[in-house]
């Protein structure tokens, strides 16, 4: 090895993944999201935001179960309400209780949408069985 090799290997600094219970051998990994006119509109973490949201009741709730800032949720929200065809979350303005949000049956349509695409995915990509198939082991 070179000592610019060497330099190099030193310098580069394994994912957090790997310490924990790494598989051997090669393993697959995907990640799926959703554009409208080249903006973002559904990936893994609205989803997740929308799921919270949907459990919680709450915006300011569901961003911290996800360590997120309240304007970064705030954000996301308001970027897939203006690109979806229906608000996917309403915001209720409350008074000394505080408010509260609500997933639409657009936002829940949304969610199942995507999970649906993504298990698509993960059998096209033999990494979930076809429905009615059981797992490899």
């Amino acid at each position: 090895m070179t000592d610019q090799e060497d330099a190099e290997t030193k310098n580069v600094r394994k994912p957090s993944r790997f310490g924990r219970h790494p598989e051997s051998g090669y393993t697959v990994h995907t990640s799926l999201w959703l554009e409208k006119d080249g903006e973002l509109y559904l990936g893994g973490g609205r989803v997740m935001l929308l799921e919270r949201i949907g459990q919680l009741g709450s915006i300011a709730a569901a961003a911290r179960s996800m360590n997120l800032t309240y304007a970064n949720a705030w954000n996301w929200i308001k970027a897939m309400n203006k690109l979806a065809p229906f608000p996917l979350v309403e915001k209720m303005v409350g008074g000394s209780g505080g408010g509260h949000a609500m997933l639409t049956l657009e936002g829940q349509k949304a969610i199942r949408q995507f999970q649906l695409l993504h298990h698509k995915q993960d059998r096209a990509l033999g990494l979930a069985p076809a429905k009615n198939q059981p797992a490899q082991p």
